[in-house]
C-alpha cells in the first residue's frame, strides 16, 4: 500500500507542477514586464529628488545677496555666459563655465559640499535656472540660480536681454475660459538601456547637460500664431489662470502637480509642450524636470513678460522693470 502511495504521487507531481505554473498570475507578469525606465527613474526621483514638487522649487536668489557674498568662501558664484560676454563684464571671484561642462565641474574641479550657496548666473536669469535644476536633480542641493540673471546686476546687461523683450502684444488674444486636463495617458519612452534609477538618470542628465538651452525656448509669437502646436501648461496660481492665459492653455498648480499621484500622467507624450510663469525662470525649473522624464518640453521665453507685461506689472506679478537693474561694479 506504501509503495502504491508513492507511484501515485510521483504521477501527480508533474500535474500539480504544471497548475502551480499558472498560481499567482500577479506575480508572474511582474516578472515577464519588469517596470519601463520611465517607471524605473520617477520612482527613484520621488524617493530621494522630489525638488520640483517641493516649495524649495524654484531656488532663486536676488542679486544683493550675491553682491553682499562674491567674498564669502561658502559662497561659490558660476558664471555660464559665453566667454565673451563673461570678458565683457562679470562678478568678482565668478567661474567661467560653459552648460556642457557643469556636471564635470561639479564632480572634478569642486568640492560642492564645501559651499553653502553655488550660484549659477546667465543673462536673463532663465537658462541659469534650467540648469540649476538639472543640478538639483542632480543631488546639488546648495545650487541656485540668481533672480534675472546679469539684467538685475547692471543696465546695459538689462538692456540687451529683459528690457528689449518685455511687451503686451498679445494682452488682446488672452482666454479667460477654463481648459481640463487629459486623462492620464502613456508614459515618454526612455532608452538608456540601464536597469535601475540612478543609472538612468545619470544618462539623461548628460544628455540634458549636452542639450544647449536655446532648444528648450519657444517664443510667445510662436505659440499664440499655432497654439495647436503645444500642449500649454500655465504655471500659474488658478486666481492668476482665471484673469488671462494663453489660448488653449491647461492650469497646472506649482509645486505639486507634477508627481505620479498628481498630474504629471496628464501630459501629453505625442506634442510639444509649452510651460509658461510670470518669469520663464520658474518654468525653467520645471522643463528641465520634464525633459530628464523623456518629455518635449519648451519653455516661454522671458514668460509672461513677453506678452502681457503691464497686467503683471499693474498687479504686482514679478514684472521685470527697471527698479530690478542695480549698478553693482563688474570685472572686466
Amino acid at each position: 500500500m506504501r509503495k502504491l502511495s508513492i507511484i501515485l504521487v510521483i504521477m501527480l507531481l508533474p500535474a500539480t507542477l504544471l497548475i502551480s505554473s499558472f498560481s499567482e498570475p500577479n506575480e508572474r507578469s511582474n516578472n515577464l514586464n519588469p517596470p519601463s525606465e520611465f517607471e524605473t527613474l520617477l520612482s527613484f526621483l520621488e524617493t530621494n529628488r522630489n525638488f520640483i514638487n517641493t516649495d524649495a522649487a524654484p531656488a532663486l536668489i536676488p542679486s544683493d545677496e550675491v553682491k553682499k557674498n562674491f567674498k564669502n568662501p561658502t559662497y561659490h558664484i558660476i558664471d555660464i555666459r559665453s566667454a565673451t560676454w563673461f570678458e565683457y563684464g562679470h562678478i568678482k571671484n565668478a567661474a567661467n563655465v560653459q552648460p556642457a561642462d557643469l556636471l564635470h565641474y561639479f564632480e572634478n574641479s569642486i568640492v560642492p559640499s564645501e559651499y553653502d550657496k553655488i550660484v549659477l548666473v546667465c543673462y536673463s536669469g532663465q537658462s541659469a535656472a534650467y540648469f540649476t535644476s538639472l543640478l538639483r536633480i542632480a543631488g546639488y542641493d546648495n545650487a541656485f540660480s540668481m533672480n534675472w540673471g546679469m539684467s538685475s546686476w547692471r543696465v546695459d546687461f538689462a538692456e540687451n536681454s529683459w528690457l528689449k523683450n518685455t511687451s503686451d502684444d498679445f494682452l488682446s488674444k488672452l482666454e479667460t475660459s477654463n481648459y481640463e486636463k487629459n486623462a492620464n495617458g502613456t508614459a515618454p519612452a526612455i532608452s538608456t538601456g540601464k536597469n535601475d534609477g540612478e543609472a538612468i538618470l545619470r544618462a539623461r542628465l548628460e544628455k540634458a547637460f549636452a542639450t544647449p538651452y536655446k532648444e528648450s525656448i519657444v517664443k510667445s509669437s510662436a505659440v499664440f500664431e499655432q497654439p495647436n502646436d503645444f500642449y500649454i501648461i500655465d504655471y500659474n496660481g488658478a486666481d492668476r489662470y482665471a484673469k488671462g492665459h494663453i489660448p488653449q492653455a491647461v492650469q497646472y498648480e506649482p509645486n505639486g502637480s507634477l508627481s505620479s499621484t498628481t498630474d504629471l500622467l496628464t501630459i501629453p507624450t505625442d506634442k510639444r509642450v509649452l510651460v509658461y510663469g510670470p518669469t520663464g525662470q520658474e518654468t525653467a525649473y520645471v522643463v528641465a524636470y520634464l525633459n530628464v522624464l523623456g518629455y518635449n518640453a519648451g519653455n516661454l521665453a522671458y514668460g509672461a513678460n513677453s506678452f502681457m507685461h503691464k497686467t503683471l506689472k499693474d498687479n504686482n506679478w514679478e514684472a521685470f522693470t527697471k527698479k530690478e537693474v542695480n549698478m553693482y561694479p563688474v570685472i572686466e
